[in-house]
């Protein structure tokens, strides 16, 4: 595989991920994944939730298809489709956990305008348990945008 096809693949693998990303937590997250991912929706006491699981088992499989990828014919493809999908875990953690849920210091006291509207974004899905359920490109429907804010109101149980 030549450097640049290698380069492009990992571009695609990090671009398709919102979409499947959103589709995971829609359908996963908030369907049969539902009893690990509630944690992530109240308040916890401790630096884990079980949601945390949910990482762990993608980045098992992201390590399964490289290994694949490094030891097996025809399969190259697969490390820089790794690669992509890692740089997005990677953007996912710090932009989720780190910047929006402040679960590391690295952010704290600081203001980004983009990251800022991420945020916005985040807190509908966890006001209202529902939509958006994409992080960097979150579409917010129409409805919630006209919705006025409630910031007294409970996260919602779902």
């Amino acid at each position: 595989m030549t450097l640049p096809s290698a380069v492009l693949a990992a571009l695609v693998a990090f671009v398709l991920m919102e979409p499947v990303t959103a589709a995971t937590h829609r359908f996963v997250m908030h369907g049969i994944g539902r009893s690990l991912h509630r944690s992530h929706h109240v308040p916890t006491a401790g630096r884990f939730e079980l949601n945390d699981a949910f990482p762990l088992m993608f980045a098992s499989m992201v390590m399964l298809g490289l290994w694949a990828g490094f030891n097996l014919d025809g399969l190259e493809v697969l490390v820089p489709v790794g690669a992509g999908i890692t740089l997005y875990g990677a953007t996912y953690a710090l932009v989720h956990d780190g910047w929006i849920h402040r679960r590391v210091d690295w952010f704290a006291g600081r203001h980004v305008a983009t990251l800022d509207r991420l945020a916005e974004a985040h807190g509908l899905h966890h006001r209202h348990g529902g939509a958006p359920y994409g992080m960097l490109l979150p579409i917010v429907p129409r409805q919630l945008r006209d919705r006025p804010v409630d910031c007294h109101k409970a996260p919602a149980r779902f």
